[in-house]
């Protein structure tokens, strides 16, 4: 009688999968755009964010939540960007291996003052991202960051880099800045190992010669970088920007909001045309004097544009050209 020596049961690796919930939350300030971050992973500021909870009955209940107990910051408008589930985000160990996926949100509110189980702050994004910022010409640091990745550009065979850093930031003599590239403009960095979390995850021991520039826990500052992107092109198509807005305001406060946004200066008579031709405000019969000079008019959002026409957003005619 023969016998059969029963095959071994195959190995398979377990998987488990984690889901992170994570909030852009941005609120504006007289001339500064702010992102609200928290302090912890080590010391390095991070955006508010937290695993979801069997409790949580949607994605975005469990994102309030979490924002909520870290920040006491109740949340208005929201909408996703994007979800992040790169290898590099995830654990393994042995057999058993932990697949992290980040569900990324931008937030927009008025600031209040965070407080909460966390060290909240709010800062401006020009803290993570110097470059984003031309209302007064040319961010200086690009004068130390152009020269660095035309060397990185030229050391590819393919000339691929080349013609991706013309779009990205407008180098050579017929470059354009274009704002809403602010992603692309980061990643290329990160590419080429001028930020800080490229240089913590190749664990090199330089450091990255990009003065002024904070880096963020995780892969945080890329989700800010698209909510940068994502918000600069919106506000050109939806009325978004009066989600920061105080219920009633002047024109002028209208535009140096859409300024701090779009990092650019705005022809200002261009500007207040578009706004009145559009007829994305209303008068509300009232005025201030808190400008200076004299009282300047209130208005408020005409909400009924929203049922008027499918696109109501704010245009950018900027105020010079950009190189």
């Amino acid at each position: 009688m023969s016998t059969q020596t029963p095959s071994r049961p195959e190995v398979r690796q377990q998987t488990d999968l984690v889901i992170g919930l994570s909030a852009v939350i941005v609120a504006v300030t007289g001339d500064d755009p702010k992102v609200l971050v928290v302090r912890h992973c080590g010391g390095r500021e991070a955006l508010p964010s937290g695993p979801l909870e069997r409790g949580h009955r949607t994605l975005e209940t469990g994102l309030r939540n979490w924002v909520e107990r870290q920040t006491l910051q109740k949340l208005g408008y929201v909408e996703q960007l994007y979800t992040f589930g790169d290898r590099d985000r995830s654990e393994t160990d042995g057999a058993n291996a932990t697949r992290a996926l980040s569900v990324a949100y931008l937030a927009l509110v008025r600031e209040a003052r965070p407080a909460g189980d966390a060290d909240a702050a709010w800062q401006s994004w020009y803290r993570y991202f110097p470059w984003e910022d031309w209302r007064d010409g040319r961010p200086p640091v690009l004068d130390a960051l152009e020269p660095v990745l035309r060397d990185w550009a030229a050391a590819d065979v393919r000339a691929t880099r080349g013609e991706r850093l013309s779009l990205a930031f407008g180098f050579g003599e017929r470059g354009v800045w274009d704002e809403e590239r602010a992603l692309e403009r980061y990643e290329l960095l990160y590419e080429a190992g001028l930020v800080g979390e490229a240089l913590r995850e190749q664990n090199a021991g330089r450091a990255a010669p990009l003065a002024g520039s904070v880096e963020m826990a995780v892969d945080h500052r890329r989700m800010l970088a698209l909510a940068i992107a994502r918000l600069r092109g919106k506000i050109k198509y939806r009325p978004v920007v009066f989600e920061l807005m105080p219920p009633s305001f002047t024109l002028l406060q209208l535009q140096r909001t859409v300024e701090a946004l779009g990092g650019v200066r705005l022809h200002k008579q261009n500007f207040r045309r578009l706004v009145e031709q559009q007829r994305l405000v209303e008068e509300t019969g009232e005025a201030t004097a808190e400008t200076g000079g004299r009282p300047a008019r209130l208005v408020r959002f005409r909400r009924e544009v929203l049922l008027e026409r499918p696109a109501p957003g704010v245009r950018l005619p900027v105020a010079g050209g950009r190189r």
